[in-house]
Parts: structure tokens; sequence; C-alpha cells
């Protein structure tokens, strides 16, 4: 125990201690937000291993890289949810830490009331899929958001979904947000709180957000399929004469200006202009004339390879970016390597080495944390009984014994 507390007691998190309830994507993205600025964050999962155990992507030997991807810094503990006396064991954790993180369903021994009553300042936060308690997932909700009919190639005459899950990463980081801030009113005032979040809420705010309601309201219109241009100015995607792709944006008059130094057509652009009226140096206009503006640049591209593009857009201002695969991404981006601080090399049993990134968030005086990997399952069953609930060896062998806990399914390293 004392080298874990050791590993976190510089972080600018380090005192917050909370209980994480969780499957999938975004209460374990939130629980590991913030164990990662120092947090101590304990994981109970069903003996066995939990629903999103097994995810996918796995490793050669099985593991899931999903699973050790979302839960680094955290500690694991196994219980038989099935038992009463595995139920009281994680109500008595979540009493003894009074901060749960879940999006297991908040009813019956988890309901907030029923733990309440063994801490009258417990803060929890919920997560649930429809304010309502219904199930809901981030490959659902997404199809009722709207995006997917504007996603797409223009001659597409089917939605086309996402596989980036950015409504489950929104509500995990959402969820930290709402921890933080109960806990900071608890700090004020000495009053719990529970913290209810639903994924549609979050998926549809962000849709009001960004001004797509209001645009359905009051212009009554949808956002068309438009390839990879961008809406609402300059953005286009070309393929380099090595057969790669890159996406350039002119979203701001500064970026456009560049663009057009960098690429030398300036003179042919604003004949384009005379020609059509349009006026380029707005978005809107832009956006009009997005066509045009991409058939202007698209020789420029085809006539060099992504490497001297780079080296022509280095340092002038041009917002562009190469597409990438994983394994492209891996491979040739300097931003995903051990030169860049956020990344470290770390080793998890049985699957290797590999890059993990710590926290993005990068603070002055205290910077990021080291990386720790997610724990092995069960692997800290005994250390959290003893130290956090206080029992003895006897007791946790008979827990053992009876099945109530579990240790670790695999030697840690």
């Amino acid at each position: 125990m004392g080298r874990y507390l050791l590993l976190v007691s510089d972080g600018i998190l380090s005192g917050l201690a909370l209980v994480e309830g969780s499957a999938f994507v975004a209460a374990p993205l939130g629980g590991m937000t913030l164990a990662q600025l120092g947090a101590d964050v304990i994981r109970f999962d069903q003996i066995g291993g939990g629903l999103d155990y097994q995810r996918w992507p796995l490793a050669a030997d099985g593991q899931s890289l999903f699973w050790a991807g979302l839960n680094k810094g955290k500690r694991s503990i196994l219980v038989d949810l099935r038992s009463a006396e595995g139920r009281e064991l994680v109500s008595s954790l979540v009493a003894a830490r009074g901060i749960l993180l879940t999006n297991f369903p908040a009813r019956g021994w988890l309901a907030y009331d029923a733990l309440r009553e063994r801490r009258e300042d417990l803060i929890m936060v919920a997560l649930a899929g429809n304010p309502d308690g219904s199930s809901e997932v981030d490959y659902t909700v997404n199809p009722a958001t709207g995006f997917p009919w504007a996603t797409g190639p223009r001659n597409l005459a089917e939605p086309l979904n996402s596989v980036l899950p950015a409504w489950d990463v929104a509500m995990g980081t959402l969820a930290a947000v709402g921890l933080l801030a109960a806990e900071r009113r608890r700090t004020q005032t000495g009053e719990g709180e529970l913290v209810r979040l639903a994924l549609s809420d979050v998926a549809f705010a962000m849709v009001g957000n960004l001004g797509r309601i209001a645009e359905a309201q009051l212009g009554a219109r949808d956002q068309r399929k438009d390839g990879n241009y961008l809406y609402g100015a300059f953005g286009h995607d070309f393929v380099t004469r090595d057969d790669r792709r890159v996406m350039v944006v002119a979203l701001t008059a500064r970026q456009w200006r560049a663009l057009l130094d960098a690429t030398g057509t300036a003179e042919a652009l604003a004949g384009i202009e005379r020609a059509t009226g349009h006026t380029f140096e707005t978005e809107s206009g832009r956006y009009e004339g997005r066509d045009l503006i991409a058939a202007i640049l698209r020789p420029w591209f085809d006539a060099r390879d992504l490497a001297e593009i780079r080296d022509a857009f280095e340092g002038t201002g041009v917002s562009w970016g190469p597409y990438q695969t994983f394994r492209q991404l891996v491979n040739e981006d300097p931003r995903v390597t051990r030169a860049n601080p956020m990344f470290d090399q770390i080793e998890h049993p049985g699957v290797g080495h590999y890059l993990a990134p710590r926290s993005p968030l990068d603070f002055r005086t205290l910077g990021r944390l080291p990386v720790r990997r997610a724990p092995i399952l069960g692997e800290h069953t005994e250390q959290i009984l003893a130290d956090v609930l206080g029992l003895d060896g006897r007791e946790i062998g008979t827990l053992h014994d009876r099945g109530v806990v579990s240790g670790p399914t695999r030697t840690a390293a």
C-alpha cells in the first residue's frame, strides 16, 4: 500500500478517493481521468470480470486492450455481486470512500437513498442511457442526433455512423466534472449530492450547443452530406502524388491567406472570385465556392508527395494534417512517441510493452503523473479489504473460502 500511495501522492487530486462500478467507455473514462490526476480509484467487478472485460481490441493472449486502456491507475477488487454478502462489502467500500461513480442501474442496493443510509454526505454520480433510466449506448444515440445523415459522400443514400464513441467520451469527462463539482460543494457545505447524467442528454445538448437545433428550427433545413468538406467554411481532403491523403482547412482569414501563399494559387482564385462573385475572404464565401476552390488546389497536391507537402507547409500557418491509419499514426507521427511527454512505455503483464498516455492535462507546477498500468483483475482485493475496510487475514481468508471475493486471475508483474 505504501508504494501505491507514493506513486499518486504528488497528483493534483491526491487525497480524493472514490469507488467505481462501471462497464464500457463513459464511466471507466471518468474514473481513469481522476485516477491519472492522483485520485485513488477502486474499481469493483463481478468475479470473473465485468461486461467489458473481453471488449475488443484484444492482445495476442486474449486480454482486452480496451479494458487495459480505460482503467489505468486504478485498483481492482473482485466481489460476488450476486450474493448479499458481496453487495454488503461493496456498500461498505462506498460508505468508507464517500464517493461512487457508476453506470450500473442505480436501484435496489445501489440506489442513492439506500447507500446514503450508511453515509449521509455521500456523493454519487449515476450515469444512464436516457433520463428515465432506459438503455442507450453511443451507437444507438448517435443515429438520433442527426449527424449520421450529414456524414458521408454526397451520393450516399443512407446514414453513416461514426466508429468513435464520441458521446461516451464527452459523457466520461462530464462525469468527472460533475463529481469534482459535487465534491467541492461537500467541502464547502458538508452535504452530499446525487449527480445524474444521461447519455442522450449529453448528445442532444451538444447538438444544440453546435447550433444544429436552432438551424433546424429557425431555418427549417438539414445539412446535407458533403463528403469531407468542412461545413460553413473551406476544408477538404486531397490525394497526394504518392497516394496519401491530407485534410486542409481554411476556417479563418489567416489560415486562408497562408494556404494561398503556400500553394501559389492566390491569382487563380482571385480570378474565380471575379468571375463568380464569390468572396473567398469570408467563411461563407469559401463554403459557397468550395468546389471551385478544391478544383484549383487539387493539381498542386496531385503533383507532390506527402513529404514535400509537409515541407512546403512547415512554419507557414497552413492548417492541415495527413490521414493516417492507426498503424501509420504509431509508426510515422512524432506526436505519438516517447518524445511526447504525455506518453510512457509501460509493460502490462501478459501483453507486453507499449506506449500508453498519461493525462492530457499538463499542470505547470505538478506536471503529469507517470502512467500506471491498468490493474490485473482482482489484483488489489486483499489490499483493499485490509486497508479500506480494516479486515484481518482470517476474515479475508474466510471471504475467499466462501467465494465472496477473489484475487487476481493472473500473475501481476
